[in-house]
């Protein structure tokens, strides 16, 4: 099994692979999106509070970002 599948098992017993979308393979949590920025963990949340900051997403009770987004932010910063 790949990183991209993400196995399921249906009501028959059988076990089933479903692939998972591309852009939800390599969301950042928190603490990755601040390591890649070199920031401490609590930065991204006054973002996210702020609203400012590279985009971010919620998905359940969890804060993700996805890694191109936050690329084309520190692009975008003077």
């Amino acid at each position: 099994m790949n990183s991209a599948t993400v196995p399921r098992v249906l009501d028959s017993g059988q076990e089933h692979t479903v692939p998972q979308p591309r852009h939800m393979q390599s969301l950042w949590s928190v603490q990755d999106a601040a390591a890649f920025l070199g920031l401490p963990v609590k930065t991204p949340y006054q973002w996210r509070y702020l609203e400012t900051g590279p985009p971010s997403h919620r998905i359940g009770r969890h804060i993700r970002y996805d890694p191109a987004e936050v690329h084309s932010w520190v692009l975008q910063q003077p």
